[in-house]
């Protein structure tokens, strides 16, 4: 019969990549139990009587003996004249009826802090459900969901992406424009980059949510094949393979000779 703490309330908000990473402030919507203003969740029409009930002076609970094979037993019950609310209400609360408590929208802002992750959690303390009886309100628990990112994944503070190139540029290097969180930059292909080679980007990645530096991004390399050429560009391909018979890389060298042991 006395103060109730109000219920948790749970709100799933999707939110950007991008949000995820450096913050951001949200605002939400909530319908959930509130305090009655017309009586302050006392139950009771402003200015009607409250009695305090006869049956259980207060209490809320009324106790009875029963007669058992084992003896005498005292058990507790609630009051059947007051349904366990120790006071009896005159006139109830019109706004309310009685209860203390009504359902409202409440918009309300939630601050994420950068760097948090799919699935974080955040909790808002005194913005559940209102409590009854004078009882403090139950906190909010905020879950976070990370749309996918058509350009972006995560690992940690980490971000990783991959970037095609084509023959010549991995061949002969050079500068290509790479997406990040924080927009373009030049990147330097080095001269002979193979395919699947992962390159780095210092403090291009995530803030770490508990403060302090940024993690990098990774840059894979994929080399793209071309499948359509026309007969000049076979041509020079041909001349290029004819020229190149006898510069073969270690690693070729390594891979033929493992062959032709494993043949004798």
């Amino acid at each position: 019969s006395g103060p109730q703490r109000g219920a948790d309330l749970r709100f799933d908000l999707e939110i950007s990549f991008e949000e995820a990473a450096f913050g951001v402030e949200k605002e939400i919507n909530l319908y959930r139990d509130e305090t009655c203003e017309h009586c302050h969740g006392d139950g009771a029409e402003p200015g009607s009587k409250v009695d305090t009930c006869p049956e259980c002076h207060g209490s809320g609970y009324v106790r009875f003996t029963q007669n058992t094979m084992f003896g005498q037993m005292v058990n507790e019950r609630p009051c059947s004249k007051c349904h366990g609310e120790g006071k009896i209400i005159d006139k109830p609360c019109k706004e309310c009826r009685g209860k203390g408590t009504v359902k409202k929208n409440k918009r309300l802002k939630v601050k994420i802090p950068a760097g948090v992750d799919n699935g974080s959690r955040l909790r808002v303390s005194g913005e559940g459900e209102a409590g009854a009886k004078g009882g403090q309100s139950g906190d909010l628990y905020v879950y976070l969901y990370v749309k996918p990112h058509k350009f972006f994944e995560r690992d940690g503070t980490t971000v990783l992406c991959e970037v095609p190139i084509n023959i010549v540029q991995a061949t002969l290097g050079d500068e290509v424009k790479v997406p990040t969180l924080d927009g373009q930059v030049t990147m330097k292909i080095p001269e002979g980059t193979q395919p699947g080679k992962v390159l780095r980007l210092k403090g291009k990645g995530i803030p770490s949510l508990r403060g302090g530096l940024r993690g990098d991004q990774l840059v894979r390399i994929k080399v793209v094949v071309p499948t359509k050429l026309n007969e000049k560009q076979k041509e020079a391909l041909r001349s290029f393979g004819d020229i190149s018979k006898d510069n073969i890389s270690p690693e070729e060298k390594s891979f033929f000779n493992k062959v032709k042991n494993f043949f004798k």
